[in-house]
């Protein structure tokens, strides 16, 4: 019966430390030891000698974490801050317009 030949495979292996002789691995044992070898390496997106610049920079900058990159500052405070600052503003004169009747409709 080949499936009950291959379900039972047979690998021969001498290990002299461990003094084991036969092992039996079955075939889904087998796949899974091919399919965990290493794949061929991909090129890098950057330059390796980039990263660790980039990554002593990260690591010294004594700032919090959310104001370490470049255009952090900005995305960080300043978009909150005009929307901070354009909400009061439009809040201030709607309570101007109501107080003073200004929009009323009869």
């Amino acid at each position: 019966d080949l499936c009950f030949v291959a379900a039972s495979l047979r690998i021969e292996r001498s290990l002299e430390l461990f003094s084991i002789r036969y092992t039996e691995v079955t075939i889904s044992q087998v796949t899974t030891l091919q399919e965990s070898r290493m794949p061929e390496l991909e090129p890098p997106f950057r330059p390796r000698e980039k990263l660790l610049e980039l990554q002593r920079y990260f690591q010294n900058v004594h700032k919090h974490t959310y104001l370490k990159g470049r255009y952090d500052a900005v995305t960080s405070v300043g978009i909150p801050l005009a929307l901070a600052a354009s909400s009061l503003f439009l809040i201030g004169r709607g309570v101007y317009n109501m107080s003073h009747g200004i929009g009323k409709k009869d």
